[in-house]
C-alpha cells in the first residue's frame, strides 16, 4: 500500500522573473513510498533528492504535478497540518532543531505546539527518548551532547507527534562513524519493530544498502531504483554518472574486471568475505 506518491512533479527554485532561465531540480519525478518501507535516495548534491524530502511534509509544493500523503493532497492548505504530523523532518544539522535549554524540554516543544495535554506529552517524551536510547540524557542540556547523540534528540523530537513516516535529510552528514552506527541503528529499530515508514536522503552508498529499496537522483530525474542488490549490481550505470558504490562492489567489479568470476556483487563486509573465500578457494 502506497503511503505518499509524487506524480510527475516538476519544481523550481527559479524566480518568476526569469522563466525562460528556468532550470527544474525536480523535473517530472514520480515515486510511491509503501507504507513501512524503508527507501533511501542517493545522488550527488545537486541532484533533487533534498528537494524531494521537503516535498514529502509540503515544506515544498510542486509547480506541477502532484504530492499525496495518506491520500491527501499537499497542495491543500486545509491539510497541511494533517500532513505534518503525518510525516516528520529532519534535517542535516540538528542544532538547527533543537530548540530548548534540557534535552526533554526540546522533545516535548512539538507535542505542545500541537496542543496534546501534558500528561500525554509526558509519556510522548519518555517513550520518544526510550526509543533512541537517549532516556538517560533528558535532563542534560543539549549543546554538551556528541553530533550523534545530538541527532537522536531530533529523531525523538519527531517521534513524540506520533509521525507516521519519518524523513531524514542526510543526518548522518555532519557526524563522526560512531554517530553515524548510533543514527542508523535507531532507524533500523523504528522501521522494524515500530513498521515506521523511513525515508533516508543520503551519500552514503553504505548506508543505502541497508535499506528496502534505493533510488538513484540525478540532475532532477530518477536515474535508477530497485532493491540494494538490483542497484549496485549496476556499478557501470553508476560510475558513469559520478557516482560511488559500497567499497566491497567497488572491489567486486575490479576483480570482475581483471576476469574473476563473479556471481553476485557483495554489498557489505560479511558478503564480501564470502566472495573473497569463493575466489580464493
Amino acid at each position: 500500500m502506497n503511503f505518499i506518491s509524487l506524480q510527475n512533479v516538476f519544481f523550481s527554485y527559479t524566480d518568476v522573473e526569469e522563466q525562460q532561465n528556468k532550470k527544474y531540480a525536480l523535473n517530472g519525478v514520480s515515486l510511491d513510498v509503501k507504507k513501512g518501507e524503508f527507501l533511501a535516495i542517493i545522488g550527488h548534491n545537486g541532484c533533487g533528492k533534498s528537494t524531494i524530502a521537503k516535498h514529502l511534509n509540503a515544506m515544498l509544493l510542486p509547480d506541477s504535478g502532484k504530492v499525496y500523503v495518506d491520500g491527501d493532497d499537499t497542495s491543500d492548505e486545509d491539510k497541511t497540518f494533517d500532513i505534518r504530523e503525518k510525516v516528520g523532518l529532519v534535517l542535516q544539522n540538528p542544532d538547527n532543531q533543537l530548540v530548548a535549554s534540557i534535552v526533554e524540554e526540546d522533545v516535548a516543544f512539538g507535542p505542545e505546539n500541537l496542543g496534546v495535554p501534558p500528561k500525554e506529552i509526558r509519556t510522548r517524551v519518555d517513550n520518544a527518548l526510550k526509543a533512541v536510547g537517549m532516556y538517560e540524557y533528558r535532563k542534560h542540556a543539549p549543546h554538551k551532547l556528541s553530533g550523534g547523540q545530538k541527532q537522536r534528540v531530533a529523531i525523538a523530537g519527531i517521534l513524540a507527534i506520533l509521525p507516521e513516516c519519518i524523513v531524514l535529510d542526510e543526518p548522518t552528514a555532519m557526524l563522526d562513524p560512531n554517530g553515524r552506527d548510533e543514527v542508523l541503528s535507531t532507524l533500523l529499530e523504528l522501521n522494524h519493530k515500530k513498521n515506521m515508514t523511513v525515508v533516508l536522503i543520503t551519500h552514503y552508498m553504505d548506508e543505502a544498502v541497508l535499506a528496502d529499496r534505493v533510488v538513484v537522483m540525478d540532475g532532477g530525474n530518477i536515474l535508477t531504483q530497485g532493491t540494494p542488490d538490483e542497484v549496485f549490481s549496476q556499478v557501470e550505470l553508476l560510475k558513469k554518472h559520478r557516482l560511488d558504490v559500497p567499497q566491497s562492489a567497488e572491489l567486486a567489479y575490479r576483480l570482475k574486471g581483471c576476469g574473476v568470476k563473479i556471481d553476485k556483487i557483495p554489498l557489505n563486509n560479511a558478503e564480501c568475505i564470502k566472495m573473497l573465500e569463493e575466489v580464493l578457494r
